[in-house]
């Protein structure tokens, strides 16, 4: 190979180049996870199975997504992210195929749950910004982690109504079929990110991955962000699968609820993106508490408010604004505590407290329902969590650590 070559294969990566990769991975495994909810009515009404049996397979799906990510971050941070997407991508998309092909609840539990969740783990919108956050110096992390996360929202926008779409032109088999062929896609952008694990404008300490999980779990704000983090999942992740159920429960057509879902990734691109430049200005966490606050808010008013569609599209729209801003301020705060090396892997396990509380937040949903035959509970439950979460931000530290603060990066 000739320098000249040489220079060539190592330098078309620009940044522009792999934000815009980044986007478009976040893009498509984000929106057609977000369609997912659509799903659960014509399966369940086509197999004779309660909501709870499809509550089950998106909890388990949400649970392996959240054990899987320190895995794969992991794997990322230590020989870069291509081909743990790839990887992903196959999985996810086998899990979606096979899923279409469930006539059982167990065959349906080991997809669209225990398969879907793998790869869903493995292409995590996580690693894609993760790798976008060490292309750019610490000055724009946080902007970059709001595109991506922004991006990820338009998947929402954009897999929700075309969900519909494809459910009503082809039958809900055949949409999870083109779903699943969708996600072939990530595997070629994989080959775009670079498979260099250093972060721009740091200094690399030689740090493991052991004692980057140690110098982690004994720091206390840490903790409190997984914690926080698990109201997240909770919330949003009962939301996305039972919102298209409980617009239909209220008497109306199954198009509000595409709309409600497609509504809530339009302003989450809104939120997330000034989410990413509030949260390179001002306080991360306090920004934190406030969307927390907001969304118990939001919630409380969709109670209390009459059901119609220009109400649920308001609820939409307003959740949608603090929807995922909670992810760029997560992982910046992360990034800017601990350094952006490990990012993938300990944003990864703040992610598995996230999907502790999906699996409970959708499979209680379901559970709730069944016993009750009302989403009533579970809206509550969402308001108190939301109240508790503000809370739990207050007490972080967000200095850097001592070892970050000291350091300044090597000249050239």
């Amino acid at each position: 190979m000739t320098l000249e070559n040489a220079v060539h294969r190592s330098t078309w990566r620009t940044p522009v180049i792999i934000l815009t990769a980044g986007c478009l991975i976040a893009m498509i495994g984000f929106g057609v996870r977000s369609s997912l909810g659509l799903f659960l009515e014509p399966m369940t009404t086509a197999h004779g199975w309660d909501r709870q049996t499809y509550a089950l397979a998106m909890a388990i799906q949400n649970l392996l997504w959240g054990l899987g990510m320190p895995f794969a971050g992991a794997l990322a941070d230590r020989y870069g992210p291509r081909w743990v997407l790839v990887a992903g991508a196959i999985a996810y998309a086998l899990g979606i195929w096979g899923m279409a092909n469930s006539t059982s609840a167990m065959s349906l539990h080991l997809t669209g749950g225990l398969l879907a969740g793998t790869g869903v783990a493995f292409t995590s919108f996580s690693l894609a910004m993760a790798a976008m956050a060490k292309a750019v110096g610490p000055e724009r992390r946080a902007f970059a982690l709001g595109l991506g996360t922004a991006a990820g929202s338009l998947g929402q926008v954009l897999f929700s109504p075309i969900g519909l779409g494809f459910i009503e032109a082809f039958g809900w088999q055949n949409a999870l079929f083109i779903l699943a062929s969708c996600l072939m896609i990530v595997v070629l952008l994989a080959f775009v990110l670079p498979t260099d694990t250093a972060a721009k404008g740091e200094v690399d300490f030689g740090q493991n991955v052991g004692s980057a999980l140690r110098e982690a779990i004994v720091h206390r704000g840490y903790v409190l962000l997984a914690l926080g983090f698990f109201v997240c999942g909770f919330q949003i992740s009962f939301i996305s699968v039972h919102f298209p159920a409980y617009v239909l429960d209220l008497g109306l057509p199954a198009h509000v609820g595409a709309y409600s879902l497609a509504l809530v990734g339009l302003f989450n691109i809104i939120g997330s993106f000034f989410a990413g430049i509030a949260g390179q200005k001002w306080s991360k966490k306090y920004g934190l508490a406030v969307l927390y606050f907001v969304r118990s808010l939001a919630v409380l008013g969709l109670l209390l408010l009459p059901k119609t569609a220009l109400g649920l599209y308001l609820f939409s729209a307003v959740m949608g604004l603090f929807w995922l801003a909670t992810v760029p301020l997560t992982t910046a705060l992360v990034a800017q505590v601990f350094g952006a090396r490990y990012m993938a892997m300990l944003f990864g396990i703040v992610f598995l407290s996230h999907q502790l509380g999906s699996f409970l937040g959708v499979w209680l949903g379901g559970y709730l329902y069944d016993k009750t035959g009302s989403y009533d509970t579970i809206w509550q439950l969402c308001i108190a969590l939301g109240f508790a979460a503000a809370l739990i931000h207050l007490p972080i530290d967000e200095k850097p650590l001592a070892r970050l603060s000291t350091a300044a990066p090597p000249p050239g």
